[in-house]
């Protein structure tokens, strides 16, 4: 890759910033709004070098090369200096920051007989945030009231809580609702000895469990009132645990029985899958292809040490400059750790490849049903 092609810039109020010594910028599909943070060191004195002056709460985009990666502003400049060198630096956040900080708008509050999506959009509106539905969930929720003080993430996780959507944002600081694995296959695979540099996987199972349950309420209606109204349980269990292990989820909100069933199957296929976690750094941001490494890419992962040669969903990349150069960070996991729709069934696997040490636990790979 060539040196223009991972070249940062910062643009704010029509000027490009570049020619940075340290970067660090993250996204995720976990998180709700991704960040940077751009360096530069000099020495002193005699140095003509000066502070960047670019004023706090300015609108900003963050570029590599040609691709734009974060929409949004800026939070903070910080400086630090000592007897031979001075260091500033600008660090910000994806314009959906406002829904993280800041608290809901009291009108209207509360959602009635609306979809997830209309309920997201009404919560987002007051801050202009557009939202971007590639979840396709058309599950109506029977009521959602805001609670008092809650920011506006705070609400909008509550109601993913019963939906399992995905909430993230995209390189426009748009609040995006995702199906994993939409952003398609990654050109290339992650392989042990050619283009990973370090691995760590805790391999954790204590989140793991055999049986569970969700719990809730609904409101009662003209045809339906009482206990059966007022009480909503679904319950699943994982065969593939090898003792009894409970546990009990009680999301609040008004709770349907599709939504509770839904629920207590994603727990299961969520929890199993990510106790298979990973993180890898690779060198470079880039692919072969020329594409940037980007959450919600499906890759194929070989990696003989930790016993995987199975589909991993990146579900956050970090991009590093430093001393020792360009580095990218990936967190991957197997899709089904971030199912949405745990419901439609699990995917089919492809059989006959082995290879995989946790095929028993989940299918190597995945297939369109």
């Amino acid at each position: 890759m060539t040196d223009e092609q991972d070249r940062v810039t910062l643009t704010v109020d029509g000027m490009d910033y570049a020619g940075w010594k340290g970067v660090e910028i993250s996204a995720g599909i976990e998180r709700q709004a991704r960040d940077f943070t751009l360096g530069v060191t000099w020495r002193w004195p005699g140095s003509e070098s000066r502070p960047l002056r670019i004023r706090h709460g300015a609108r900003c985009q963050v570029r590599i090369g040609a691709d734009l990666v974060l929409t949004g502003y800026v939070d903070a400049t910080p400086i630090e200096y000592g007897k031979t060198s001075i260091t500033t630096s600008i660090t910000g956040r994806s314009l959906t920051e406002d829904l993280i900080d800041c608290s809901v708008s009291q009108t209207p509050g509360q959602w009635r007989g609306q979809t997830v999506l209309q309920i997201v959009r009404g919560l987002a509106q007051p801050y202009g945030i557009s939202v971007i539905d590639e979840g396709g969930d058309g599950a109506t929720v029977a009521d959602h009231t805001v609670e008092p003080g809650e920011t506006v993430f705070e609400s909008i996780d509550r109601l993913l809580s019963l939906s399992e959507l995905l909430s993230t944002d995209d390189e426009h600081g748009r609040l995006v609702l995702v199906q994993p694995g939409s952003k398609g296959r990654a050109s290339d695979a992650l392989e042990l000895g050619k283009n990973i540099l370090t691995g760590r996987a805790p391999l954790d199972f204590s989140e793991v469990f055999s049986d569970y349950q969700c719990v809730g309420q609904r409101a009662g209606t003209d045809n339906e009132f009482g206990e059966a109204a007022s009480e909503v349980t679904a319950s699943v269990a994982d065969d593939r645990a090898t003792r009894y292990r409970l546990k009990v989820v009680q999301p609040s909100g008004q709770l349907s029985a599709l939504l509770a069933q839904r629920r207590a199957q994603w727990e299961r296929d969520s929890s199993l899958g990510r106790a298979l976690a990973v993180e890898y750094e690779v060198q470079g941001w880039r692919q072969s292809s020329g594409e940037l490494w980007r959450p919600n890419l499906i890759v194929r992962v070989r990696d003989e040490l930790m016993g995987f040669d199975r589909d991993m969903l990146i579900s956050e990349v970090t991009y590093r400059l430093d001393d020792q150069g360009t580095v990218a960070r990936l967190g991957l996991a197997p899709p089904e750790a971030f199912l949405p729709e745990p419901g439609k069934g699990r995917k089919k696997a492809k059989k006959g490849k082995g290879g995989d040490a946790f095929e028993y636990l989940l299918p190597e790979d995945w297939e369109s049903q």
